[in-house]
């Protein structure tokens, strides 16, 4: 399994196709059918990050729609994501 320490914000992500986001009012759970983990992403925000990942050339890039001061703390969000490989490296 991915350890946080290997998630580079510079490469270009993607939701695990194994895993399953159901919209809650909070934001989302994600549930990872391959692991059976589950995590709830409590921030509408990280829900349509993770969403459009893919679409971006780089974790930085998508990024760039989050408010600056934000940023660190989404960061930190996909790195446990990454770490329990909700999001995998394209």
């Amino acid at each position: 399994m991915a350890g946080a320490a290997e998630f580079d914000p510079s490469r270009g992500y993607r939701l695990n196709p194994q895993v399953a986001l159901r919209p809650e009012p909070f934001g989302a759970l994600a549930y990872h059918f391959g692991n059976r983990k589950l995590s709830f992403l409590k921030v509408p925000e990280l829900v349509e990050l993770v969403r459009g990942l893919d679409e971006h050339a780089s974790v930085e890039d998508a990024l760039l729609d989050i408010p600056a001061d934000r940023r660190a703390q989404f960061r930190r969000a996909l790195a446990s994501l990454a770490a329990t490989d909700m999001i995998r490296p394209r």
